[in-house]
């Protein structure tokens, strides 16, 4: 009986070492095969070291000017010249020369208001890192866990989109957000502006399929308006907070406002609905803010509000439904094109992080619904570098800003025809490869018909 029970134990030991073997080796296999799939082969471009002349291609300097048969040329990445081919000769022994005849040259797109790089997989918890828990969470960084080893920036450079903006999400203050170049070693290299900006959610009344919410209407009011009031109850005490006397002991999120309270940051209210955005617009304003709106579905019914006190709409993703259901089922893409044409500024942005490859083509249906073409490409160019403080670097090809463009075969805002041959950051010539390309060259090599 004895001898039984001992080998009843034995066995049971034998079993459990056997089974944690087991679960160590499937950890130490799924680790190695989501480290070698995240592992970076597409190293960022070095430094320019010689001038570039781009010759006799279409350029549209994002500022609305289009020069059929133009140059640009870029030195030690900053642009130094941009004009009409046909009044100009360049010595060309000291440069190189590419010539574009055919082609398009376009300022580098930004991507404002999205998740890049904070962002891997999103089934997979471990790779999330835009939010954290709280409501009021403006000490929270984006830049700082932007992660340049993503596969998802390359995707996007290979459809011009060359910038972002990224920022942090949840809560009501979901905190700062950072401009960045796609094509860096790390979040130092990256960063094109350091917290920029100040992103807030605007407490709103939670929609639930057929427009219902499954809570009475009193509820519904009693918890907006408990949100709206703690929301300024926290503005008002961290302006009093670094306006006053510097505390022994720092807080660290009445701190991180001071930059907002400043002038130094904008305030990112996302707020959609007519009532929403009037709401917030004052609610910026009895801080003495700057506003700028992201979503405005119902922006379009409020452009004079909009246009007398100076705010900017970052219209979010024009390929969706109607925000209410008795509205015009084409008013998404209608929205920039309204906005725009009575004086607003307008920037377009797309949801999600690896969606943002497609910005181009939001702003490609922008310019079928309204919008002149070249205005349709200040969206996501010279407009959103506006918006974002950074025009004076980036968003048209000037003398003096960033040599950030590229060069496509068609149009870059044309599904169809926009094919980027060419890419430079800085004036850096980047790798346009990326993981998407090379699944399709390996699976058509495979099965590819001989």
């Amino acid at each position: 009986m004895i001898f039984l029970t001992v080998s009843k134990q034995s066995t049971q030991k034998k079993e459990d070492t056997i089974m944690n073997k087991t679960i160590l080796t499937l950890f130490l296999a799924m680790a190695t095969s989501v480290s070698a799939f995240a592992q970076a082969n597409i190293s960022p471009a070095k430094a320019q070291t010689k001038k570039v002349i781009l010759l006799g291609g279409v350029v549209h300097t994002g500022n609305g000017q289009v020069i059929n048969n133009g140059y640009v040329v870029f030195e030690k990445g900053k642009i130094t010249g941009v004009g009409d081919a046909t009044v100009v000769k360049f010595a060309t022994n000291d440069a190189e020369l590419i010539n574009i005849n055919g082609k398009h040259v376009y300022p580098g797109f930004i991507a404002p208001v999205n998740t890049l790089g904070l962002v891997e997989y999103e089934s997979i918890k471990a790779t999330l890192d835009f939010q954290e828990i709280g409501n009021l969470n403006p000490h929270i960084r984006s830049l700082v866990a932007y992660n340049t080893d993503s596969k998802v920036p390359a995707t996007l450079r290979s459809n011009g989109v060359l910038m972002a903006q990224i920022r942090p999400s949840g809560g009501v203050i979901s905190g700062s957000s950072s401009i960045v170049q796609l094509d860096a070693w790390n979040w130092e290299d990256a960063a094109i502006k350091t917290d920029d900006g100040m992103h807030v959610n605007w407490p709103t009344v939670p929609r639930g399929r057929g427009g219902r919410t499954g809570f009475s209407s009193e509820s519904i009011t009693e918890r907006i308006q408990g949100a709206i009031s703690e929301l300024s109850s926290f503005f008002a005490e961290a302006k009093a907070y670094n306006e006053g006397a510097k505390p022994a002991e720092t807080n660290t999120r009445m701190a991180a406002m001071a930059k907002l309270f400043k002038g130094e940051q904008k305030l990112y209210i996302t707020a959609n609905t007519q009532k929403d955005i009037v709401a917030a617009v004052n609610f910026a304003k009895k801080f003495n803010v700057t506003p700028v709106i992201i979503g405005g579905s119902d922006a379009y019914l409020i452009t004079d509000f909009l246009k007398q006190n100076n705010v900017a709409v970052i219209v979010k993703q024009p390929h969706a439904l109607p925000n209410n259901i008795d509205d015009d089922v084409n008013m998404p893409y209608k929205n920039a094109a309204i906005l725009y044409n009575a004086g607003v500024t307008v920037a377009v942005s797309i949801d999600d992080f690896w969606q943002q490859r497609n910005l181009p083509f939001m702003a490609g249906t922008v310019a079928a619904w309204g919008l002149d073409k070249e205005k349709a490409l200040q969206t996501i160019t010279l407009n959103t570098a506006k918006i974002l403080g950074i025009d004076k670097t980036v968003g048209s090809l000037e003398i003096g800003k960033d040599a950030t463009l590229f060069i496509s075969t068609g149009d870059a805002l044309d599904m169809k025809s926009n094919k980027i041959e060419k890419a430079f950051i800085q004036g850096r010539d980047i790798n346009l490869d990326n993981l998407h390309k090379q699944l399709d060259k390996k699976f058509s090599d495979k099965y590819t018909i001989k």
